[in-house]
Order: structure tokens, then sequence, then C-alpha cells
């Protein structure tokens, strides 16, 4: 109780201090508040008086807008006319309202009239200058009054008008270059690709076109409006392509060439079938022409977006999805994009069927060079396997590239690798003498045969050795067929990486080449079956009964270290080497041979067949 007693004088002190500083906060809140209210009557004067000067300033410019136009049409300077019609468009509507209230209300009235009079006079006068410079074709003048169009708010009129004077420009190149083709020698060294050609020159001017006029659109139209010219411009493309591709599919005979080939493809009969070659320079045009139009609508495709992008830096994700529908919807469904799927779709079939015949033909072919490891047929196949994967990976278009790898798979894994494996199942044959070291009986049989026709008859061994050397030489040719195809798998990846980055396919592109490629990794990993198959084989049938005579001789051999010195050890084992493997070995094969035959060893050296012991105890043709 004391110590409050004591606390008492200063809490008294601090109750007089706080109310003090409560009043001089009232007074301070007092002071604010009557300040911040003249704030905010001097900015409501403030913004009055911007009215009403706005509301002069937009007077005067009323009244210098319709003397302005007045005075530019009487001199023909319609730029100048269209500048003050543009200024009177964009003024405010709600102050003119309010003017033709005031005092000089029907001054004021009397100016609008005569500025909408002029207005209406003004875009007359630009449409039939517009229409006179077209029918004249004076560029200048056209693009004069095309400038003037978005002044007067007629900017779907003027990209209208304008892309109609392109359009029939365009017509009239195209139509020039289509007489030219029709006239064309097919002597001449470009007539196999004369319509790709013509394509080209159409895209071409369209692109230029399209780069020549892209900064006089984005200047005086405004971001976004480029898409309008495009859609215009894309119409033509469209009928100029249609006209082309007729004529390519009349004087091609595609369509019946086409036909043809699904009738070959039905029939057995090598007489029926159309020859191949007849379909390489068609199948080459097509592709070439497939390519131009992936390039020419990868361009579009790009000039539209750099536009849209200008324009919706600002807009909502909705305004920004209805444009890539809209660009979407014009690059997939227009009648380029129709007629190229067409023809890829005629092509794919074609190139499988040229692919198929002429791997049957170099299967047919067949030789193997003396010396030779392979035979001729396993560069053939690849090198016609590879010809029409590269030719359907320069269309550009991905489908046709993963479609063509499908069928070369295909033709691989089930025809080709089908010639092989059967080769490969009539097995590594044995010969007389190993048949004399099998049985005497069958040996002596062959010899007795031979004698009684006054004669030793080698043809059988002859044959047989041949047989040998298929058997052999099918052996390499699975394994170059692997390695091959493992090689050609690598440049797709090289060459579908570049195709990728450059823009092509889409976003579904890098899976289906994936996967394509993995089936070409499958595939390869079967022929390595194959050969590990063939060389099981070759062991069963000529390493292991030469090798089993050989083991039992070294069976004489004491094998405890104990019983006899390292040095009689050496030479039991040297003496067996020379006595054994090489003295019983070479009575059946003869030194000039192995010199002859060694090199179809040496050319396995690198494979599977270490495993198998043959490089070092078996050398082929002799067994």
């Amino acid at each position: 109780m004391a110590t409050l007693h004591r606390m008492g004088p200063n809490l008294q002190l601090i109750e007089g201090d706080a109310k003090q500083l409560a009043g001089m906060i009232t007074f301070t809140c007092n002071l604010a508040e009557n300040v911040s209210s003249k704030v905010r009557q001097l900015d409501l004067a403030k913004n009055r008086l911007y009215q009403a000067i706005q509301r002069a300033d937009d007077i005067l410019d009323l009244k210098f807008c319709m003397d302005g136009v007045q005075t530019a049409l009487r001199n023909e300077d319609y730029e100048q006319a269209a500048a003050h019609i543009h200024r009177y468009l964009s003024l405010d509507k709600s102050v003119i309202e309010l003017s033709r209230q005031g005092r000089e209300g029907s001054i004021i009235e009397a100016n609008l009239k005569l500025l909408q009079e002029a207005e209406q006079r003004l875009k007359v006068i630009v449409t039939e200058k517009f229409d006179i410079a077209t029918k004249q074709e004076d560029l200048p003048q056209v693009e004069r009054f095309f400038k003037i169009f978005p002044l007067l708010g007629l900017h779907e009129e003027g990209l209208s008008k304008f892309s109609e004077y392109l359009c029939k420009q365009v017509a009239n190149k195209a139509e020039e270059n289509l007489q030219l083709v029709m006239k064309t020698d097919m002597s001449d060294r470009r007539a196999a690709a004369i319509f790709a050609d013509t394509l080209t020159l159409l895209f071409e001017g369209i692109a230029r076109i399209v780069e020549t006029h892209q900064p006089i659109v984005e200047t005086y139209y405004g971001p976004g409006r480029l898409y309008t010219l495009i859609k215009h411009l894309q119409t033509e493309c469209d009928r100029q392509v249609e006209k082309v591709v007729d004529k390519f599919i009349q004087q091609r005979s595609y369509h019946r060439q086409f036909q043809h080939v699904q009738n070959s493809m039905m029939r057995s009969s090598v007489a029926e079938k159309i020859e191949p070659r007849e379909l390489d320079p068609i199948l080459t045009e097509v592709t070439l022409m497939n390519a131009r139009s992936e390039l020419y609508l990868r361009f579009i495709r790009r000039r539209i977006i750099s536009d849209f992008e200008v324009g919706d830096s600002m807009a909502s994700e909705d305004v920004k999805q209805e444009h890539q529908k809209c660009l979407d919807k014009l690059l997939n469904n227009c009648l380029l994009s129709c007629a190229m799927q067409e023809l890829i779709g005629y092509y794919i079939t074609m190139e499988e069927y040229f692919m198929r015949e002429t791997v049957n033909k170099a299967v047919a072919m067949d030789t193997c060079e003396k010396g030779q490891l392979t035979s001729s047929m396993v560069d053939d196949v690849f090198y016609i396997v590879k010809k029409c994967i590269g030719r359907a990976l320069s269309s550009s278009s991905i489908d046709c590239l993963c479609a063509m790898i499908n069928h070369s798979i295909t033709e691989l894994e089930s025809d080709f690798r089908e010639v092989l494996c059967n080769k490969l199942k009539m097995g590594f044959p044995a010969t007389t003498f190993q048949d004399f070291q099998r049985g005497v009986t069958s040996a002596v049989s062959i010899m007795h045969s031979s004698l009684q026709q006054g004669k030793f008859d080698t043809k059988g061994i002859e044959s047989t050795d041949e047989a040998k050397q298929s058997f052999l030489v099918t052996l390499n040719n699975v394994e170059i067929c692997s390695e091959n195809i493992m090689t050609l798998k690598k440049t797709l990846e090289s060459d579908c990486a570049k195709l990728l980055s450059q823009g092509f396919g889409g976003e579904q592109a890098q899976p289906k080449i994936d996967s394509c490629l993995s089936d070409m990794a499958a595939m390869s990993n079967k022929f390595r079956d194959l050969l590990q198959e063939g060389l099981n084989e070759l062991t069963n049938s000529a390493i292991k009964p030469q090798v089993k005579p050989w083991i039992n001789l070294f069976l004489s051999v004491s094998h405890n270290i104990e019983e006899v010195s390292p040095t009689a050890c050496s030479f039991e084992l040297l003496r067996w080497y020379r006595e054994g493997a090489v003295g019983t070995n070479s009575s059946y094969f003869p030194a000039e041979k192995y010199n002859q035959n060694s090199k179809l060893e040496n050319g396995w050296a690198k494979t599977d067949w270490h495993s198998s012991l043959l490089c070092c105890w078996y050398t082929p043709g002799e067994v």
C-alpha cells in the first residue's frame, strides 16, 4: 500500500501527459482532414479544368478537321484528308454530344454533318481509286490507297481488296508457270521434277509477298491483321495447288500407277507386275513436292505466330487459345495439306512395293565373288532399304518416315531374314572324310560306287564344299545385317534430330520416331540371335566331331603333375599336338587349302567365332 501511495503523484503526471498527447493527436487529425479535403477539391477542380480544356481542344479539332478535310479533298491530298477523318473518328463521342447541347450547338452540328459527308465521300473516292490502280496493276498506287483504308476504319475491307489484288497476281504467275510445264520437253534435265519445281515457284512467290507486305500491314493495320491477309492468300494457293496436283496426277498417271501397284501386290506372276524402276522418278518427285509444301507451311505458321504474339502480349489466355485454333485450322485443313496427305498415302504403298520387289530381285541375283566374306545381296538389300527410308525422310513428313521405317522392318525381319534362316536350316554338311571318321561303311560304299564307274567322282565333294561355303557366307551375311541395322539406326537418329530441330513434326514426332528406332534395335537383336543359332549348328556339325578325337588322345597323357616332371609334361603335350592334333588333321586338310579358306575364319575373328574355337582347329571347306 505504501508503494501505491508513493506512485500516486507519478500516475497523475502520466494522466496529464496522456490527455495532452491525445489533444495534440486530435488537432493533427482534424488538420489533416481539412488539408485532404482541400486537396480533393483541388483534384476535382483540376479534372474539371482538364475536361474543359479537352472539350475546347476537341471543339477546335472538330473545326480544324472540318476545314482541313475540305481543303485536302480539293487538293486531292487523300492521305491528309484521311488523317483528318481519323482524328474526327478518334474524338470522344460524349464530348461531341455535350458540345451539341451548348450555345454553339447549331454550328457544331453543321460541322459534324460536313465531316460525315466528307467521310463518306472519301471512302468512295479511296475505293474507286484503289480499284482503278488494281486494274492498271499500278503497285505504288495500290499500296498508297491500301494504307488509307485503316484511317477510315475500313481495316477488313482494305485487307480484303488488297488480298484480292495479290491473289490475282499469284494466279497469273502460277498459270504462266503451269503453261511452261505443259511445254517442257521430257528430255529436259529438270523434267523429272518439273511439278515439284512449279509448286516451289508458287510457294516462293507467296512467301515473297508476305515478306514484302508484312511491315505495311503491321504498321498501318496493327498487329494480328496479318492472319487475314495470309488467309486470303492461302485460299488462292489452294486453288493453284489443286491445278498443279491434278496435272501431276494426269501427266504422271499417278492414280493408274497406284492401281497397278495394288494389283501387282496381289499377283504372283512376274509378267503381270509393274517394273519398280518405273516408280523411282515418280516417288522422288512426290517426296520433293511434300518437302516443299512442309517448308512453306512452316514459314506461314512462323509468320502468323510472330504476328499474333505481338498483339496477344496483353491478351487473355482464352484469346491466345482461340488464335492458336484458328492457325491450326487454317494450315491443317487447307487443301494443300489434304492434297499432300493424299499423295503421300499413295506414295507409302508404292514405296513399299518398290522396296519389296527390288529386295526380292537383289536376293534372286545374289552372288558371292571369290575371296569375299559376304554375298552381294547384303549390300544390295541395305542400299535399297536406306534409299527408301532416305527418300521418305526427304519428304519432311514424320508420319511418312515412320511408315517406311515400319515397312522396312517388316521386309527385313519377315522376308529377308526368312531367306537367311532357310539357308541356315539346310545345316552345315558333312564331307566323305567325316563320314569315314564316323562310319567306315558309308565311306566304303561311296568309294566302291566310284570305282565301279571307273573313276573317282568328286562332284559330291565339290557340291558339299559349295554348301559349306554357302553356310559360312550366310552366317557372315547375318552378322553384317545386324551391324548394318544398328548403323542405319544411328544414322536415322542423327537425321531425325536435324529434322525435328527445324520445327517439323510437332510435339508427337519424337515419341513416334523413338518407337520406330527401338523396333529397329529389336530387329538387330533378332539377326544376332539367328547368328548364334547358326554358330551353334556349326559347332555341333563340325567342331565337336573334330575336337572329340583330339580330346581322346589327350586323355592318355597323365594329368597328375606330381607323377611327372614339368619338362616331361610339356614334352608329352608337344608330342600330342604334333602327332595327334596336327598329324591326324593333316591327312584331312591339305596345306594349300588351309591358306585358301583361312579368309573366312579371319572375317569372323571379332564375333562369337572365338567361342566356338573354330579359329584354332577348324578350316572351312575341308572338314
